[in-house]
């Protein structure tokens, strides 16, 4: 056995032909022994989804008592106790119970089967799933789910299908007064359509990832070996989706990293311009006052220049003055004019002294001041250039970076062949 096996039923607190109630139902779930006997050693089920047998039991039976139901152009009442108000999911696994505890790989196969059983269930039921148990003192792994309506008149049939494909095609044709066989005909046909629909749904969410197949090998009449190449295909399609999960896994895992490696060299690559860029604008900084500071100090030198020519020029006019006074004649003249020029010329002497003097500690400073902002300037000139080459060998260290980052890229993920991968149906 190596076929999908999922069933569902629904039952009604009156109970059907077998006595078989909703409340004979849930004491099955709970292993009450009256209910019980066709279990040797009855246990206690095991909750894998949402509430136990007595939860639902109490749940069911609040929700049945104050369901309503309002007949056409009639009062709104209670239903009945024969009406369908729990619908209940039966699947099953075909490895047995004891090869499940014997066989760890068995039981891990048995454990993702069980985990995509629950999880297709909540996605075709939603809030109205309310329990699912697993029986562990039966011959084969197997689940049992439990669904309450959430329907105001609890019609179960409401989840049902089949139940509800034909309901519809029924009340169509009732209104074109269409032949009741025909009708009917008709309605069994939607029935079975709606049915292999859910059954192929549960085929692709879990029979096809856990190695079954979609029927078994007396509904086709196939030979053995026609059988086991069929078992073998749907193992080998399981080994193939797992490959596919697994390096699709992989692949986002390197795309993730690489993405991680990008965003890291970029803000690398980032602060590195951001600090050259703030290297260069205080370099163009240090640049600018040194060359004010060099226009400063010619213009100082200029200044300079100007005041010793006027002190050499005014000099010139004392030396002119003092000879045309030497050839003025009289001795007496002489001494009283030699008197007046010496007090005159050493006058004279002592403040062009004092303002050389100042002209040259003025013109020693500003040739000082020039010498420092040439200095300047040219260690400005030099950080520029390293900054550059920085920038540049920045520039190959982020192309090398793209480079390496397309070689990371992973390469597309081999086909097996002769495997065809099978395309899954969105819910």
């Amino acid at each position: 056995m190596a076929y999908q096996f999922i069933h569902l039923e629904a039952f009604s607190r009156k109970g059907d032909s077998k006595g078989r109630s909703t409340s004979f139902v849930l004491a099955e779930a709970r292993r009450d022994m009256a209910a019980s006997v066709h279990v040797a050693n009855p246990a206690p089920p095991v909750v894998i989804f949402g509430i136990g047998a007595d939860e639902v039991e109490r749940l069911h039976d609040a929700a049945a008592d104050a369901a309503m139901t309002t007949p056409k152009g009639g009062k709104a009442r209670r239903i009945q106790k024969s009406q369908h108000t729990l619908m209940t999911v039966v699947a099953s696994h075909p490895h047995a119970m004891d090869e499940v505890r014997a066989d760890p790989v068995k039981l891990r196969e048995a454990e993702e089967w069980e985990k995509r059983t629950v999880a297709w269930l909540r996605s075709e039921y939603g809030d109205q799933l309310i329990s699912v148990v697993r029986h562990e003192d039966e011959s084969y792994y197997h689940l049992h789910a439990y669904l309450v309506p959430d329907d105001p008149a609890m019609r179960a049939n409401t989840l049902h299908p089949g139940q509800c494909a034909k309901t519809a095609v029924m009340a169509a044709g009732a209104a074109d007064g269409e032949d009741v066989k025909a009708l009917n005909k008709r309605g069994d046909q939607a029935y079975r359509t709606a049915m292999r629909a859910w059954q192929d749904s549960y085929h692709e969410a879990v029979a096809i990832p856990c190695g079954l197949t979609r029927l078994g090998p007396q509904r086709r009449r196939l030979t053995r070996a026609e059988w086991q190449a069929e078992q073998t295909q749907a193992k080998a399609l399981r080994t193939t989706l797992e490959r596919a999960k697994a390096v699709k896994a992989r692949g986002e895992s390197m795309i993730a990293a690489t993405k991680d490696d990008a965003a890291a060299i970029r803000e690398d690559a980032a602060e590195v311009k951001a600090a050259a860029d703030r290297q260069l604008a205080a370099a163009k900084v240090a640049t600018d006052a040194a060359l004010a500071a060099q226009d400063k100090a010619i213009a100082e030198q200029r200044k300079a220049k100007t005041m010793m020519a006027r002190v050499r020029e005014e000099a010139a006019r004392v030396r002119e003055a003092t000879a045309k006074l030497q050839r003025l004649p009289g001795a007496l003249r002489s001494a009283f004019d030699g008197f007046r020029i010496s007090k005159v010329t050493a006058r004279i002497r002592a403040a062009v002294e004092s303002e050389m003097e100042a002209l040259r500690r003025l013109a020693s400073d500003a040739a000082d001041r020039a010498t420092a902002a040439d200095a300047g300037r040219r260690a400005a000139e030099e950080r520029a250039r390293n900054l550059k080459e920085n920038l540049t060998e920045v520039g190959r260290d982020l192309a090398t970076a793209r480079r390496e980052l397309a070689a990371l890229r992973p390469p597309e993920p081999e086909r097996t062949p002769g495997i065809s991968m099978p395309t899954l149906r969105p819910r």
